[in-house]
């Protein structure tokens, strides 16, 4: 069980509250993860009763959670501990009258979930503080991005840590929230047998992609501002990049393992010049099919420009200046709109030195993390009969067979208890969020100033073709 506290989440009648962390805090508190005395209190602009709020928090959060995990008497009991609060995180006026709504402390730790626009972020803790809110024992949670440049991340982060310490201070990626990303730690470093591999002259090369079916949805606003490089490569995939390729920390220590992860980020070869229009692909999805069904392109969507230039697809090689990975390119890519949902790691190790054999691959570790969490190493083997007639076999870990889980934690789950635990070793630190931004600025600012346009490519598909000669000069091909 969790220390006592309140936690106030802004933006609390967004997608986000309803459809992930309210649903996150209900299965916490259903499992006894949550202090008795917890409270907590959503907050937006909208002039609701808490009555009204309840219903709309039921009502999204039963469509959220599976049925046989939906308990009457629990939500009961979660909605005891559940209340709204209507007031304006623009005006400083507001945090007057939610100081007095909150009261005295009283021992409680106050957490702040911002799961509001990034341009809120610096006024919400100014207010805090002027409030008198931002005590020592509080903690502040990002949203991701933090910024859209490094300027603008440099800037939110002075003024952010002018009002808490960094130590107060959780920069939320739910990726690293996943199972089967924090199981790649627990691979890496747990297992003796990989190490020996784990670097250039055994692995050929690396890919990581993480492709969505959908479109914008209801994001258009902020996509249309960010595209898929500000939204995706600037973190999430960065992240699974560093967590591949970090060395092993001195201990599984919050510092350390950012310490680590910071390294990889400086180590990044920048792209920038020429570099960007041969190691860089932009796409934009055009019209086309998803699951038999017509979908509009992407300057077609809801509040999206009609001559809109975002890119709703990226696809870089990177490679990193050091001495394990020297000369192993790391392809990464995302995209909406592609043929299938898929995040997946994929090692490509080199082949055998000498082939004995006829029709013999190299080995190839797949590390799934959605829509299944598995991982699996692709072995070659004999196929029964005469002969030496070789296949591919995957060795294959199924988390949710091999612990038998009825339910699977989503990834919120985890940050959030981290959160209020205090454990800040999967949130990313301040100059880490920054040393990103420093490797995508460039590749920004090339597509801008070599004009670099997004290829378009039809919904449905993988992407630009443009994407596959990447790998293709190198002999190889996207895991698709």
């Amino acid at each position: 069980m969790t220390i006592p506290c309140d936690i106030m989440v802004f933006g609390g009648t967004g997608d986000l509250a309803l459809h992930k962390l309210l649903p996150a805090l209900y299965h916490l508190y259903r499992e006894g993860r949550l202090h008795i005395a917890v409270r907590i209190i959503a907050l937006a602009r909208r002039n609701l009763p808490r009555s009204e709020y309840l219903k709309l928090a039921e009502r999204r959060c039963r469509a959220q959670i599976a049925r046989n995990d939906f308990d009457e008497d629990v939500w009961a009991r979660f909605c005891a501990r559940l209340d709204y609060f209507a007031m304006d995180a623009a005006q400083s006026a507001d945090f007057g009258r939610l100081a007095r709504f909150l009261g005295e402390p009283g021992g409680l730790t106050r957490v702040y979930y911002l799961a509001t626009a990034p341009n809120l972020f610096v006024p919400i803790a100014n207010h805090l503080k002027v409030a008198g809110l931002a005590e020592s024992e509080a903690r502040i949670v990002l949203e991701k991005p933090i910024g859209h440049s490094l300027e603008s991340a440099t800037a939110i982060n002075q003024a952010i840590g002018a009002v808490f310490d960094e130590s107060q201070v959780f920069r939320i990626d739910h990726y690293l929230g996943k199972e089967t990303v924090q199981n790649l730690m627990a691979l890496r470093f747990a297992n003796a047998l990989l190490e020996p591999v784990w670097r250039n002259n055994q692995i050929d090369h690396v890919q990581i992609s993480v492709c969505e079916s959908l479109g914008v949805e209801n994001r258009g606003a902020y996509y249309d501002r960010a595209g898929a490089t500000r939204d995706m490569l600037q973190n999430h995939l960065l992240q699974l990049l560093c967590l591949v390729a970090m060395e092993p920390p001195a201990q599984f220590e919050a510092e350390a393992v950012r310490d680590e992860k910071v390294k990889i980020l400086k180590a990044l070869k920048p792209i920038d010049g020429q570099d960007v229009q041969d190691k860089t692909v932009r796409g934009q999805y055009s019209a086309g099919k998803i699951g038999g069904q017509e979908v509009p392109a992407y300057y077609f969507e809801k509040d999206v420009d009609n001559d809109s230039d975002t890119e709703t697809f990226v696809a870089v090689e990177a490679h990193i200046d050091n001495w394990r990975w020297a000369g192993v390119p790391f392809y990464l890519r995302t995209g909406k709109r592609l043929a299938k949902r898929s995040s997946q790691i994929v090692i490509q190790f080199k082949p055998v030195p000498h082939r004995l054999f006829e029709g013999d691959q190299a080995n190839q570790l797949l590390i799934q993390l959605q829509p299944d969490e598995r991982i699996s190493l692709q072995m070659m083997t004999k196929t029964p009969g005469k002969g030496m007639r070789l296949e591919p076999v995957e060795l294959n870990l199924n988390l949710a067979q091999v612990f038998g889980q009825t339910r699977r934690w989503d990834a919120y789950e985890r940050l959030l208890l981290d959160v209020l635990e205090g454990d800040s070793t999967l949130f990313m630190r301040r100059d880490e969020v920054e040393a990103a931004w420093a490797w995508i600025d460039p590749i920004l600012n090339g597509w801008q100033e070599h004009f670099q346009a997004p290829r378009p490519y039809p919904a449905g598909s993988n992407g630009p073709e443009q994407a596959h000669s990447l790998l293709a000069r190198q002999g190889s091909a996207w895991h698709d």
